[in-house]
């Protein structure tokens, strides 16, 4: 190996930005972000990586001058490398720009809005997003697998938002109760417009449409099980299911299965029974409120 130089100096002689180098090593997992610092990882070692403590600048690492970054996919198996891209990328190939898109994986619950910036959520994190930061600003970002560009969860998502019917949703059957929408139909129209299933449904849908609390009616949930949820909150990405049908086995079958993905998935949850339907105005803007959102 030749002569070692740092990294602003390796980016320099390869007429690339000192961002894109640091994301193309930290790409072949040569260097990882820890509190705000670079730190240099094992196969970054065997790369030829090497902390250097310089008087006036202190501790960096530095590279020999020749460094492949094609090192860690000769021992790798091509299959297992993947290649990250930002909402930009995402947005390309949607036709969406990239603030349209952070809106969309927001939306999704996958990320929030920092002060500058997204911070990915546990659900991110299980659709395979990654936290990064730019090493310059410290603006927090996030980067997603290509993969995420088939995720049956985002797709429906973006057709929705474009206006788009998918035949594929709607053919097909939910797996939570098959058969479900058929056998109560939406028919109860409620002042904004919604068409809903029982009366329960319509007096929750016409309080959050009084208290201007933007909300959608049976939301698919950005999961890969086929699950909808009563009503859904942008804001705070606050579910709200109402529990009817109490002496019927198999809704509460149903009513069982869906408890458990929400507790699976981290979900914000608000329950209703018909208790508390009668008694909106003070059940719902307290348990809003534990969930960030604020009626009246």
């Amino acid at each position: 190996m030749g002569k070692k130089i740092s990294t602003s100096a390796l980016a320099k002689s390869r007429s690339i930005s000192g961002k894109e180098l640091f994301s193309q090593l930290e790409a072949c997992s040569f260097i990882k972000r820890e509190e705000n610092e670079w730190k240099l990882l094992p196969s970054g070692e065997r790369a030829g990586g090497q902390y250097v403590e310089h008087p006036k600048y202190g501790k960096y690492i530095a590279w020999p001058e020749d460094l492949s970054l094609d090192a860690v996919k000769l021992s790798t198996p091509k299959s297992t490398i993947s290649k990250y891209v930002t909402a930009t990328v995402i947005g390309k190939a949607f036709n969406l720009s990239a603030n349209r898109m952070n809106s969309i994986l927001s939306e999704l619950g996958w990320i929030n809005k920092a002060l500058k910036g997204w911070v990915i959520t546990a659900s991110g994190k299980s659709a395979g997003g990654e936290q990064k930061e730019d090493f310059r600003s410290g603006v927090p970002y996030v980067v997603w697998p290509e993969s995420i560009a088939e995720n049956k969860a985002l797709k429906t998502t973006i057709s929705e938002v474009q206006g788009e019917a998918s035949s594929e949703e709607a053919q097909e059957e939910t797996d939570e109760n098959p058969g479900f929408r058929d056998k109560f139909e939406a028919k109860l129209r409620t002042t904004d417009g919604h068409y809903v299933r029982s009366k329960a449904e319509m007096l929750i849908d016409n309080w959050l449409y009084m208290a201007e609390i933007v909300h959608a009616y049976e939301r698919k949930l950005p999961i890969e099980e086929e699950v909808y949820c009563d009503f859904y909150i942008p804001t705070g990405k606050v579910y709200i299911e109402y529990w009817g049908y109490e002496n019927d086995s198999k809704y509460l079958h149903r009513k069982a299965k869906k408890q458990e993905i929400y507790k699976k998935y981290g979900f914000k949850l608000i329950e209703l029974e018909d208790k508390d339907v009668q008694n909106l105005d003070d059940i719902l803007p307290r348990l809003l409120l534990k969930h960030g959102v604020q009626s009246y």
